[in-house]
């Protein structure tokens, strides 16, 4: 299978997650297809600029006097977690 065909077949499946009148069971396989798929393509172990951005508003979070202690708390177990 190409890149762009996966790529078409994998927005489908996330179509299927946000359709209102999609079946339980479709939207189950959809996000089961979906989780195969980020697997296969993200098994390298590598960073992704996403990783990077979810990390620096954990950093962020923990610097802002309007996030409370529990999210702060919070933050600091994810970060820990993926030793940042």
């Amino acid at each position: 299978m190409s890149d762009q065909h996966e790529h078409h077949v994998i927005g489908g499946y996330k179509a299927t997650l946000a359709n209102p009148k999609t079946s339980e069971e479709a939207k189950a396989h959809a996000k089961q297809a979906i989780d195969e798929y980020e697997k296969k393509h993200h098994s390298g172990g590598g960073s992704t600029e996403h990783d990077h951005r979810v990390a620096g508003g954990y950093k962020a979070a923990l610097h802002n006097p309007k996030v409370s202690p529990e999210a702060k708390q919070h933050a600091k177990e994810v970060l820990k977690e993926h030793d940042v």
